[in-house]
């Protein structure tokens, strides 16, 4: 089994076992954070560990009404300006802890006297010891170029983060219901991914559209085929796509539509229609399976009997996609190529 596989395998296990890695410290640091009256969350990252921090900011705006910011690095690193965050808690993320502009922001964030956290899968990384606070994703080892666990496991500590702030125990427990869903989803979903692999193997290319919270997971759907299968994948907000983007699909034309049940589920039955009145050719991922509109092909994931927790499952989809396509194309996913596993930006 490829690195890539096995890594998606475990995170049933690691995500069972993120939360009470990090309870106490995420306690600590919203605790230090209220007591300084904080504005608002400013979050530091690339990649991967920006889409997780996108979770993050609808969650925190969700759950506590609590403004967050997506930062920019560069304007630390390449025009030399200073941005004074001693009114932010200032959240770097970076699996492996390295990323040189992530650790500026936190290095100027803590000269002003802001909380600062980083969240990484290493705790001897620069970033860990360079933030006041270190939430730590305990993902053992990520061999493969394409981040997987780790992205879920930073995902599930800003989601700690977000219910501790709100001091909501009821989505704490649906975060703690998570990793059996995640569990269910990879052995229940093994011959339909397989089938659509072999199915869409020779796809030029596809869209993928999320709204709301499910939007992070249509940007990390596209990177991890992108990364993977070198095919030319976009991730938009559906809101967007209405506005102008849509106007690319013709006949054929790959959709892939991430329709949890909840707040957006008719926006997605809208796009749904728009897609089939082009005759796109759609993939509908969805957990109600009472309500799949016709002429799409469903993939049905778990309910998590959250909507704030469906990014988790979803994603799956998009990982396992991946994995089973560079499988069937005869692509190794753990070479890397012109893509390095640790990518240092400045």
């Amino acid at each position: 089994m490829i690195n890539l596989e096995l890594e998606i395998r475990e995170q049933p296990s690691i995500l069972a076992s993120v939360i009470g890695e990090n309870e106490a410290v995420a306690t600590e640091i919203v605790k230090a954070a209220k007591a300084k009256g904080v504005a608002g969350i400013y979050f530091a990252a690339r990649g991967t560990s920006d889409h997780a921090c996108i979770y993050a900011q609808y969650l925190f705006g969700i759950l506590a009404g609590l403004p967050c910011t997506l930062g920019t690095p560069s304007v630390f690193t390449k025009y030399g300006a200073h941005i004074d965050l001693s009114k932010y808690l200032v959240v770097g993320v970076s699996q492996s802890g390295k990323a040189e502009d992530v650790l500026e922001v936190l290095k100027s964030a803590k000269a002003d006297g802001a909380v600062t956290v980083a969240v990484t899968n290493d705790t001897e990384s620069p970033m860990a010891k360079e933030a006041e606070y270190h939430l730590f994703c305990g993902a053992g080892v990520e061999y493969s170029i394409a981040a997987t666990k780790t992205f879920t496991s930073q995902m599930m500590i800003l989601a700690l983060l977000a219910a501790k702030w709100a001091d909501n125990d009821d989505f704490l427990a649906s975060l703690k219901n998570v990793s059996s869903k995640v569990a269910e989803l990879i052995e229940g979903l093994d011959s339909q991914i397989d089938s659509l692999a072999e199915k869409y193997q020779n796809m030029p290319g596809a869209v993928i559209l999320g709204r709301g919270i499910s939007y992070c997971i249509a940007l990390e759907g596209a990177l991890k085929m992108l990364e993977t299968n070198k095919i030319k994948m976009k991730g938009y907000p559906t809101s967007d796509f209405h506005h102008g983007p849509i106007a690319q699909l013709h006949e054929g034309d790959m959709a892939f539509v991430v329709a949890p049940k909840g707040m957006t589920f008719a926006d997605q039955l809208e796009i749904t229609e728009k897609l089939k009145n082009v005759k796109a050719d759609i993939i509908f991922i969805t957990d109600d399976a009472d309500n799949v509109p016709d002429g799409v092909t469903p993939v049905i994931i778990p309910d998590t009997g959250c909507e704030l927790t469906t990014p988790f499952v979803s994603v799956l989809v998009f990982q396992l996609l991946a994995c089973k396509m560079t499988i069937v194309r005869g692509i190794d996913p753990d070479k890397a190529g012109v893509i390095n596993k640790i990518t240092i930006t400045k």
